[in-house]
């Protein structure tokens, strides 16, 4: 026996069905999976969240903020602009990031899951 399966076949078929036939897009689920994948890199999230904070910060900035090389932060955003989670500009010498947003929604949400799941363990 497991706890994560059924132990008999419970089937409510006509849910189950209508679930079915309108479940998330394969391209839509897997182009927000990697959406979501950008953000678990604890750097990446700390750089996002830092975005949130600020209208735009260049990589020397960034790599200030979170301590890192900036050829390693360089890299974490180049993940996030890919994803859509950030968009750059090149204002002379400098490239400028800033948060998107669909790149503030996920973010918020990524983080205020933690602080939801503490409130539900203390009974709040």
């Amino acid at each position: 026996m497991s706890d994560d399966r059924c132990d008999l076949l419970c089937l409510d078929l006509t849910t189950a069905e209508r679930l079915r036939l309108s479940r998330l897009d394969p391209h839509v689920a897997d182009s927000s999976a990697g959406r979501a994948q950008a953000l678990a890199d604890p750097t990446r999230l700390t750089l996002a969240a830092a975005l949130l904070e600020a209208d735009e910060l260049c990589v020397c900035d960034l790599a200030w903020i979170v301590e890192r090389a900036q050829n390693l932060v360089s890299h974490h955003v180049r993940t996030l602009r890919a994803h859509g989670l950030v968009r750059s500009r090149r204002q002379g010498k400098m490239v400028m990031y800033a948060i998107t947003e669909q790149g503030r929604d996920l973010v918020g949400a990524v983080l205020a899951a933690p602080a939801e799941a503490n409130l539900e363990r203390v009974g709040g």
